[in-house]
């Protein structure tokens, strides 16, 4: 077996494309303006920012004025759902509702809340890791300032029924937040259309660089300012623009939204075939529907197995993939996504995510299932949780 390199964990980091490194590169060198200068060369990095505002509103259905440029996805959650917690508090309503499943920036985020006075309620989720409308329903209040559910969970990509969730928000008059960086360019988002109040997008997962992400804003829905001390992003967010990183997020949501339908259903095949492929094992588990995810997402447990130790032997055989989302990455607690779909500790630190694209290759996949089936073979070899198992599974069929 010829050992190659398979990048296989786009959902937490993407290469920087040659596409955006070419829209990005004058801003680095000729192109350096302060976008906030009033000479020509800071009007024209002023007029490649509002660009770049043009295109990522147009990638998501959004005005340009709606778009507020952020240092991505975190800083994003945290904007929305401080700045709504703040807003709507003035008018008696301290009360949020969220999934339990939600990215650890927005659950932490609504814990801060919950020490200052706000109260906060959490909506479960199936056990293929979808949230019920119905319970949204039921958890909204008179007081309820906010609700915020993620568009795609980051570990096991099932995608919510954001637009029941959006209108029951419009139907009662709060206001509703979705994290959707992990679902912008891998499904067709229209804000306008699907009703929702305030979008997180971070440009690290669609191949712009790290550090750079975009909050949509509502028209008509003014949040506290988030950082104080400047005019930048119409007053709301102070510090001099990272134009470079500015205008490789827009051109990055340009091509991201291209042709989104075509892309997934070519991902979503060879997907397929990699969930099929490992289904094979024995003793191995899809977290998360088969049908409602997105179409580069892969989460599989194999019982008896340590998911750290099973991705290390990936990684020496040059395969990139993930035990869990990559923000927690060091933590030895078991994922609160796959607990809250009803795994065991055991089996939630047995799983693994692979997250794709559609340029993966057929030999990709084949070296894919061929190092995983022999590692996994190997480490249950050697591990006395799978040989209790066994005797165990022996032991009841007899």
């Amino acid at each position: 077996m010829e050992k190659r390199f398979v990048y296989a964990d786009n959902a937490a980091t993407t290469a920087v494309s040659e596409e955006v490194l070419n829209a990005m590169l004058p801003y680095l060198t000729t192109e350096y303006g302060n976008a906030s200068s009033i000479y020509k060369l800071g009007r024209d990095a002023q007029k490649a920012v509002e660009t770049a505002r043009e295109k990522a509103a147009k990638a998501i259905g959004a005005e340009p004025r709606e778009i507020f440029f952020t240092s991505g996805g975190s800083e994003s959650n945290n904007w929305a759902i401080k700045g709504a917690a703040e807003l709507m508090a003035e008018k008696g309503k301290k009360h949020i509702v969220t999934s339990v499943f939600e990215h650890h920036s927005v659950l932490h985020t609504c814990e801060y809340l919950s020490d200052r006075g706000f109260e906060v309620t959490y909506v479960p989720v199936n056990d293929k890791g979808l949230i019920d409308p119905e319970g949204v329903k039921k958890a909204i209040r008179e007081d309820t300032a906010l609700v915020a559910v993620m568009y795609a969970n980051n570990e096991i990509g099932t995608i919510q029924p954001i637009d029941e969730i959006a209108a029951l928000c419009r139907e009662r008059g709060v206001f509703f937040h979705t994290d959707a960086v992990q679902a912008v360019g891998h499904v067709d988002i229209d804000v306008h259309r699907q009703g929702i109040d305030m979008l997180s997008l971070s440009g690290h997962k669609i191949h712009a660089q790290k550090g750079i992400g975009a909050l949509y804003i509502r028209r008509g829905i003014v949040l506290p300012n988030f950082i104080h001390g400047g005019g930048q992003e119409r007053g709301k967010r102070a510090g001099t623009e990272n134009v470079p990183a500015i205008v490789g997020l827009g051109a990055a949501l340009e091509a991201a939204a291209r042709n989104i339908a075509e892309k997934a259903a070519v991902t979503a095949s060879k997907r397929d075939r990699i969930i099929d492929g490992l289904l094979k094992i024995p003793h191995t588990r899809l977290n998360g529907d088969r049908e409602r995810r997105l179409a580069g997402n892969i989460n599989i447990s194999f019982e008896g197995i340590d998911g750290e130790a099973l991705l290390l032997m990936l990684d020496l055989n040059g395969i990139c993939v993930s035990s869990g989302s990559a923000c927690t990455s060091g933590s030895n607690d078991p994922s609160h996504v796959l607990m809250s779909i009803g795994l065991s500790s055991e089996a939630a630190h047995s799983a693994l995510r692979l997250s794709i694209e559609e340029d993966i290759t057929d030999e990709d996949i084949s070296y894919i299932l061929e190092v995983i089936t022999k590692s996994a073979e190997k480490l249950r070899s050697k591990s006395p949780a799978w040989e209790r198992m066994m005797k165990n599974d022996k032991t009841n069929r007899q």
